[in-house]
């Protein structure tokens, strides 16, 4: 009897170790296969992975879930773009540290991405109970040293502890993208992420138009949400440096559940778990209101829900078209009743309760003090107004904001905003100006405002003479002249050759500007790919109604590059002017721009050392001849990745001359009041004394060519735990004798490492701190095409180390960020 009942406790045991379920874990280790119908739960039961289909769809995605609240809630997708048909899904950690998510017999369909090549020996993955899933060495004590996280790559959720931003050392960008449709996880047409042109906020776009702008972080708030006491729910992290950017919101209480979710059609909500009724409950969203679209009172227009209409122009302005303003279009917004003038006395209008613009056009600094912050923007006629970045213990900080002001919004806002306005506007509407002394002056300008109108008036009066000499003398030539603004009958003709094309030419070619040609979008305005009738490809630059560029712009590429003819220049084929629309037309390059080639991951791999080194070359040669071939000496100004095109055999060729200069006889150098080209591109004496000549092109090209090599950004380039930017790291590297170091992967199998040296060595001369220290374009490309020694180079401009007088002044922006404000010619 006492052996039947032990065998029946064996049984029993072998019964229920066989086949009762099993428990469920948060980890896998490297190889271990998961099957559909088998999950991964964290430790705390809060979140749950494995495979799902969703409501009316029998595809399969691997994902994660709530478990615990909230059962069944999507977070995250992998293989969004790419459903299983049936059943036959797994994914395992690879012993790379590599996820991958199979089908049919190990055909992967989608895997996660590793920046190293180190190969680790004890991969491990884990759901935590935050909903990050995460990827990491089983051998490493340290719990923020992963190999990978799903963090890193949102979906249409943004959780708590989730930071979004920009990691510039990763080169991972953390945004949020809708699913198309309630029950299709594939990517949608919106994208909620933090733009970094100027000071970083956020935007919600479908397709390529912007939709919804949140306003800056001002260190308590979003600027254009209401004022309020801190949330006692959660709290808001935000960082800023030049290593990452990002917002960060964490729960206070481990209690509460919360979620940030971008839907199909294009809404932010803010979501709360309820418990009680066991359902979410949406307490914020946005856009809330009609005010909330993005700029739909146009530049210097305000939206006030409360006002019927809602749009209406601030004091001291008026609206642009006031006939469209009449039917309820506002899109053209307002300007000024007296345009401003540098020339003329202005002042700063104090406001408050209003939504800071869209900074897309701004510069910051974190150490400067209001007063300082006047100081620049007063210095800088393209400057429109200027703000403290952050409000806590009294302000601090330097926002400055160019060309006209976007989106703006009547709110509960607090903080000042100080827009630039004619002096004139202060006795007739009674404005609130900042104190800065500025009236103590205004008599002594009036004076010699006076003075110099008088002298101006003569000055002008001898140049249109001059003109009209030089026009008379050359009318029996049989050159074509165009007056290139026709509002405008003293805008200066110029003698070309250039063919006119049509409106209806150009619209029919771009099939009215359809979205579908739109090839993208500069500082000037959207550039659309067309085909003449004669079948020709072209492309079609047309100027935006709010470019920060304008007319003079316009004006000044057609002038400057139908003069131009070399192989590495781009070809104008013609104009167009209809009306207030200006369009250049240019010969279309089908392989687009050189960044799109060289700062993408796939393919930065097929542009292999000898089509760099020609691309290099190429760019060389066409600037030699802006500099000294061409009939009239020519500086570009905004050389950069993004302003060289490459044609189908990938030759470059330079593009964009709408900042370009003219040097007439033996001029060698100018100097202006107006700083333009791009942050990470400007030579230190042009950036700092406005002092720009042949030398400002040569330290752009360096630039260029040290991104060529590396396949870094200048700008976004970060190293460790040394603040280097591309040039700083260079030259650290080329003083302890480790060029290859800085040679893009990809490459250094099809390299010959000496011609490698010699290309970075050169790029060097060309970004030493001194103009006169760095060569000629002439001797730049003999170095590049011999083998002569070549002399060693001095430290570079830039260079962020103890030797840089004021690091500040360099740092201010993260991004590219392009200043494009024309000077007078």
């Amino acid at each position: 009897m006492e052996d039947l009942f032990t065998s029946l406790l064996i049984s029993t045991a072998l019964f229920l170790l066989l086949f009762s379920p099993s428990v469920a874990v948060d980890n896998i280790a490297a190889n271990q296969v998961i099957k559909d119908g088998e999950t991964i739960v964290s430790a705390g039961e809060m979140y749950e992975m494995g495979f799902f289909s969703p409501a009316n769809s029998n595809n399969r995605y691997l994902g994660i879930w709530f478990k615990k609240t909230a059962m069944g809630t999507v977070v995250w997708v992998a293989n969004r773009d790419l459903p299983i048909s049936d059943t036959s899904g797994t994914f395992k950690v690879s012993s790379e540290g590599l996820l991958l998510l199979s089908y049919c017999d190990d055909t992967v369909i989608w895997s996660s991405t590793c920046s190293t090549f180190v190969r680790y020996i004890n991969p491990v993955a884990q759901l935590l109970d935050t909903g990050n899933f995460v990827v990491k060495d089983g051998n490493s004590t340290d719990q923020t040293d992963l190999i990978w996280q799903s963090f890193d790559y949102p979906g249409d959720t943004w959780l708590p502890g989730m930071k979004f931003g920009k990691d510039f050392v990763a080169g991972v960008n953390r945004n949020l993208t809708s699913w198309k449709s309630t029950n299709d996880p594939s990517v949608g047409q919106y994208v909620n992420y933090v733009d970094t042109n100027g000071y970083p906020q956020m935007l919600l776009r479908q397709g390529l138009v912007v939709r919804l702008r949140v306003g800056p972080w001002n260190g308590m708030r979003f600027s254009g949400l209401p004022d309020e006491i801190p949330n006692p729910i959660y709290s808001i992290d935000y960082a800023i440096n030049q290593k990452e950017i990002y917002y960060k919101y964490d729960l206070t209480s481990s209690s509460v559940v919360q979620m940030v979710h971008l839907t199909w059609d294009g809404i932010i909500e803010m979501m709360h778990w309820n418990n009680r009724s066991q359902d979410w409950f949406v307490y914020a969203t946005g856009p809330v209101d009609t005010c909330g679209r993005y700029g739909i009172c146009g530049p210097y227009g305000s939206c006030d829900i409360n006002k019927n209409p809602p749009c209406s122009c601030m004091d001291g302005f008026e609206p642009k078209r006031p006939d469209e303003w009449s039917m309820a279009d506002w899109s053209s917004g307002c300007r000024f009743r007296t345009p401003l003038d540098c020339q003329a006395p202005e002042v700063f209008w104090k406001i408050r309760g209003m939504k800071f613009p869209d900074t897309r056009q701004s510069w910051y600094d974190h150490s400067m003090t209001l007063g300082e912050c006047e100081i620049a923007c007063r210095k800088n006629c393209s400057c429109t107004a200027y703000a403290n970045i952050d409000v806590r213990r009294g302000g601090s900080g330097c926002l400055l904001w160019f060309g006209a002001l976007m989106d703006l919004k009547v709110c509960g806002e607090s903080q000042y905003l100080y827009i630039r306005m004619p002096a004139s506007l202060l006795k007739d509407d009674g404005l609130t100006i900042s104190q800065s002394g500025f009236n103590k002056k205004i008599r002594v300008l009036t004076v010699t405002l006076s003075i110099s109108l008088v002298l101006l008036g003569m000055s002008l009066a001898a140049y249109v003479c001059n003109k009209k000499k030089k026009r008379s003398s050359t009318q029996g030539r049989g050159h074509r002249v165009y007056a290139f603004d026709k509002r405008d009958s003293n805008v200066v003709k110029e003698d070309i050759e250039l063919n006119f094309i049509s409106l209806s030419k150009v619209v029919k070619a771009t099939n009215n500007f359809s979205i579908d040609n739109k090839l993208g979008q500069g500082g000037f305005g959207p550039v659309y790919k067309g085909v003449l009738e004669s079948g020709e490809e072209i492309a079609v630059k047309k100027l935006s109604e709010t470019s920060e560029q304008g007319y003079g712009e316009f004006y000044n590429e057609v002038v400057c590059v139908a003069r131009l003819q070399h192989r590495n220049l781009v070809k104008l084929l013609g104009y167009c002017m209809d009306g207030n629309e200006r369009i250049l037309i240019y010969e279309y390059l089908s392989n687009k721009s050189l960044d799109l080639h060289l700062f993408d991951e796939t393919k930065s791999s097929m542009l292999e050392w000898p089509l760099r080194l020609d691309i290099i070359r190429g760019i060389a040669k066409g600037i030699l001849y802006l500099h000294q071939d061409s009939r009239h000496r020519i500086i570009h100004r905004d050389l950069k990745a993004s302003n060289i095109l490459l044609d189908h055999d990938m030759n470059p060729k330079i593009s964009d001359f709408g900042l370009a200069r003219e040097f007439g006889g033996d001029q060698m150098t100018a100097k202006t009041k107006k700083v333009v080209g791009t942050h990470g591109y400007i030579s230190p004496e042009y950036a700092i004394h406005g002092r720009f000549s042949v030398k400002s092109d040569v330290f752009s090209f360096g630039v260029l060519v040290l991104e060529m090599v590396s396949g870094k950004k200048n700008r976004e380039f970060s190293h460790e735990d040394v603040n280097d930017n591309l040039l700083g790291h260079t030259w650290r590297l080329y003083t302890e004798s480790k060029y290859v170091e800085l040679m893009c992967p990809s490459f250094r199998n099809s390299c010959i490492v000496s011609e490698v040296k010699r290309t970075i060595h050169v790029g060097l001369l060309c970004v030493q701190n001194l103009a006169q220290d760095r060569p000629t374009m002439s001797y730049v490309v003999r170095m590049l095409s011999g083998n002569s020694a070549l002399p060693p180079p001095k430290q570079p401009a830039f260079f962020v180390g103890e030797d840089l007088p004021n690091p500040g002044l360099f740092s201010a922006g993260v991004d590219e960020a392009s200043i494009t404000t024309l000077e007078p010619r």
